[in-house]
This record gives structure tokens, sequence and C-alpha cells, in this order.
């Protein structure tokens, strides 16, 4: 305290010893230039590694965020402290070593092939723009990608949250977390931010060409099953527009692969805690599903456009095996969008339609 207030009354004290190389106080000074452009692609996060260390403290991070846990603090520090930061690590430590890459995590595995991936797109299409991705929790943190982008002389800055349906959950808390930063800045740049992308054509698209891929190499199930993250029901009924979200994209995905209603289904997964939260739920129903005779399903993952944990542990392991032992008799799990061809041009072009007015454009071109 004492510091802050000396900082403020003399802060001559407290300036570095070697001043910018531009006068601030020249009279005639030269016209700044409009500086580049960065996108800031940001998905959820990942531990640095499997040990039970980094879970805890990825997970502390996570849970602590009043938008992901919309229960009063006084009331859900406790829980978080004493139950569930001392029980939940032990129990993920296993499903995460199963997933883990030799790269890392398979979010940040694939969220970086994407963010390379948008880069060269970008220059392929004559576009002088920085690309960097970050993580909401863990790392790379935002501040930090933001620090990056600006000391590459970014002064627009696009965010992108890699959520394809809008939650206040998802998206909102990234935006939270870019504005909060540039909240610290004396000098902040330009930004604007992506809020959703359910019903882009391209985004569609490369869902579709990657169902009909798997299906064109395997053959078709007898049903394919949309499966959504989860929310709350009171997140929805205090008005998060997430699950009209869901259904939108899954109507249109329907229309594109040409299906009947009958054909396909929708569910939401990952339920936390013993409030209600969006239903079907989708391992109860994957068991239904088969006790009432449909031997084979195919299950997709629309909201993730990387698989993590909640795609390759809880889909494709704990659902797979509570649909065979119900009766079914054969599951495939759908990969996520992740590094695919099709999902690249979409970003590309999502982001790029984004970038107008921008000077994006190489100098002397």
């Amino acid at each position: 305290m004492f510091l802050r207030l000396f900082k403020y009354l003399w802060p001559e004290r407290f300036l570095p010893e070697t001043p910018a190389q531009d006068d601030p106080f020249d009279e005639n000074p030269p016209l700044a230039g409009p500086g580049r452009v960065g996108v800031l692609l940001v998905n959820l996060g990942t531990p640095d590694t499997p040990s039970r260390g980094d879970i805890r403290k990825y997970l502390r991070e996570f849970l602590s965020d009043p938008r992901v846990i919309e229960i009063p603090r006084y009331l859900w520090k406790p829980i978080l402290h004493c139950l569930v930061l001392t029980m939940r690590p032990k129990r993920l430590e296993p499903r995460y070593r199963g997933i883990w890459m030799d790269g890392g995590s398979p979010l940040m595995v694939y969220s970086r092939q994407q963010a390379e991936g948008l880069a060269r797109s970008l220059r392929a299409r004559g576009r002088d723009v920085e690309v960097e991705l970050a993580m909401r929790y863990g790392n790379p943190s935002v501040p930090d990608a933001m620090t990056a982008l600006r000391r590459r002389g970014c002064e627009h800055i696009l965010a992108v949250p890699l959520y394809p349906q809008y939650a206040a959950s998802t998206t909102a808390t990234a935006v939270d977390a870019v504005s909060a930063h540039a909240a610290r800045l004396r000098d902040q740049p330009a930004l604007r931010f992506i809020k959703r992308f359910h019903t882009d054509p391209g985004y569609i698209g490369a869902l579709a060409e990657r169902i009909g891929s798997h299906w064109q190499a395997n053959g078709r199930p007898d049903l394919l099953l949309l499966s959504f993250h989860g929310l709350p029901r009171y997140s929805i009924e205090l008005g998060d527009p997430y699950y009209r979200d869901c259904m939108q994209t899954a109507q249109l995905l329907r229309e594109r692969l040409g299906l009947e209603p009958g054909q396909m289904e929708v569910t939401f997964q990952s339920r936390f805690g013993s409030a209600r939260w969006l239903e079907p739920y989708t391992e109860p129903t994957l068991a239904e599903m088969a006790r009432r005779g449909i031997a084979s399903v195919d299950v997709v993952c629309p909201g993730f456009v990387a698989d993590c944990l909640e795609t390759l542990e809880e889909i494709n392991q704990e659902c797979r095996h509570a649909f065979l032992e119900a009766g079914g008799k054969q599951f495939r799990y759908i990969p996520a969008l992740n590094d695919s061809p099709a999902w690249t041009a979409a970003l590309t072009d999502i982001v790029d339609n984004h970038l107008q007015g921008w000077p994006v454009t190489p100098a002397g071109h």
C-alpha cells in the first residue's frame, strides 16, 4: 500500500532508468503507423502435466471462476477447497494420463495445430497477421499471449473464443479475461471479439465432412448422436442462449447430412453437481438406446473443436462402456475437427471476415 502511494506521489523515482526511444514530449512527432493486427485464439485450458498437483492447480483456477460455478462464494469456497480439490485430482489423474500425448494434452496439441494452421492460411491469403494461442485457465495465459502480440507491434487484436455455441461460462469468461488484461494497460490495443459461429456454413460444412468421411470409410450406424457439453438449466432460464445455439447447430447439421429426425438425437454431457442440467443426459441415453434395440451408434461432439478429456475419456471410454454394457453392439466416436483442412479453411474465413477494416495488408501491397 505504501509503495503504491509513493509511486503516485513521486512517480519519477520509479520510472525506468532507460527512457523510451521516442520523446513523449516531441512537439513534432512522426506520424504513427496503423500498427499490426493480432488474432488471439482462446480455448478452455488444460493442466500442464497429468500430475495430481498440476490438475489441482488447473481445477482451482477453473472452478474459482464465478461464471463457471454460479454459487455464492461463501458457500462454494469451502466445498471447492475441502472436497473438490482434495478428491477430484486423484480421480482425474489416471484419466488424464490415459489420453496424454507426446506434445501434451490433446486439447493443447490440437489447439496449437489450429493456431499454426490459421497463421499459415492467413499468410497464404496475403494477410499480415500475428496469431497466438491462449488458454482461459492454465498456460499459455491470456495476459501472456496478449503481451506477446503487443511486443510484435499488434495495435489491433481480434479475440476468438473457440466455442461455436455461446455460453456465459465459456465465451463470456474468455471475453472477461481479455478485457481484464486490457483494463490494466496504459496503451490499449483496439479489440474485437467473435461471439459465436454455431451457424457458420464453413463450420457446419467441416462437421458434415468429418462425419461423411467417417461414414464413407466405415458405413452408417443405426443412429447419429450429437453430444454437447451440458449446462445447469437455471443458466438457460436466466437468459443464456446456449441451448438455442446447440439446437440450431444440430438442425443445420441434420439438414446438411440429409438425415430424418429419427436418425439423429441430441444429448448433453459432463454434468457436475446435484443441480438439474440440460437434458437428456448423454450416458443414460446411450444405455437406454441399447436397451431398446439400437445396435450401432456414432457419437460426435460439435461443441468441441478440439478433442479433450470430455471427448476422448468421457465419451469414447465411459459412454462407450455404458452403451456396450447395456447390450449395444457397435459404438464409434467421430473425432473433433482438430486440424482437419476443412476446419482450418472455415476458421480462416471466420477470422478473415471479422478483420475487415483493419490493416491486414502488408505495407507496399
